[in-house]
């Protein structure tokens, strides 16, 4: 049992985790609402699908999700390679600062290089989970994220950066809602549940590693898994490596693989496969 002196030799780490935590959270709002960054399920999925799906199926996954409408997972991996090329390909793009409510002053002490860097993750972390048959992470909101929302995302970035932690918080969300049929995010467990403790951890891990030094120096080079690519424009070899690897996790998982699927249709990994804007619009404009 845990005795008040505990609770008080505990205080100072916990008090670094809920601040590095915050700060994290601080960034993700910001880059959230940059032009551009939230990504329209419906339209995605369309568009996503269209060249390799009938109309009703396109509906189907609309309604429900891809693999309830037994959608083939190779047609999931060519459209999840054919989003993740062309966002690394439009990784340099997202520069309409102005266009955020409020305008610059909505940066605050966030630099808006790590904004930037931070909406392009958020981008391909929608689009990854749609084509993998995730629900809607924004839902009806148009202003603010809730904090289910905010979660899940963390998680998706804790991923994408090789955070281990957030892969076990990823597959725990997935598991719930495959196993209760929910269209929604599991709320309770991502804000107050089983699930909150990892969010938390995460946050705080990213809050240390992507914006410590920014937040006390500007230096554009805090981000180890990225080194100094802040400075010059995001790059094929620090973008599209973090993209496959929040695509090959979420592939794995019981929600893209409903018991309609055939046991030997499992998920490989593919070639990235070259993407054209005429495939898919540029939705940051």
């Amino acid at each position: 049992m845990m005795t008040a002196t505990d609770d008080r030799s505990n205080a100072p780490a916990n008090n670094k985790i809920d601040s590095m935590g915050s700060k994290f959270s601080q960034v993700l709002e910001v880059a959230a609402k940059l032009p551009g960054v939230r990504i329209d399920r419906a339209s995605y999925l369309r568009t996503a699908l269209q060249r390799h799906c009938t109309d009703e199926q396109i509906e189907h996954a609309i309604r429900q999700t891809p693999a309830a409408a037994g959608i083939p997972l190779k047609v999931i991996r060519d459209a999840a390679n054919t989003s993740i090329t062309y966002e690394t390909s439009k990784v340099s793009g997202l520069s309409a600062l102005a266009g955020i409510p409020g305008g610059f002053a909505m940066l605050g002490t966030v630099p808006a290089d790590l904004a930037q860097y931070i909406g392009h993750m958020l981008r391909i972390a929608q689009k990854l989970a749609y084509i993998y048959s995730w629900p809607d992470l924004f839902g009806d909101s148009k202003d603010k994220m809730d904090e289910a929302t905010e979660g899940i995302l963390t998680l998706f970035l804790g991923v994408m950066v090789g955070v281990q932690l957030a892969q076990g918080g990823v597959t725990k969300a997935s598991a719930m809602i495959a196993s209760t049929v929910l269209k929604k995010l599991p709320q309770q467990a991502l804000t107050k549940g089983a699930i909150y403790p990892v969010v938390k951890k995460v946050a705080a891990f990213l809050g240390v590693s992507m914006t410590k030094k920014l937040f006390a120096s500007g230096v554009a080079k805090a981000i180890p898994v990225v080194g100094a690519v802040l400075s010059g424009g995001l790059t094929l070899g620090t973008f599209l490596p973090m993209s496959k690897r929040l695509q090959k996790h979420l592939a794995g998982l019981e929600l893209t693989k409903p018991g309609h699927r055939p046991a030997e249709e499992a998920p490989q990994e593919d070639a990235v496969v070259v993407v054209t804007e005429s495939q898919e619009p540029d939705q940051t404009k």
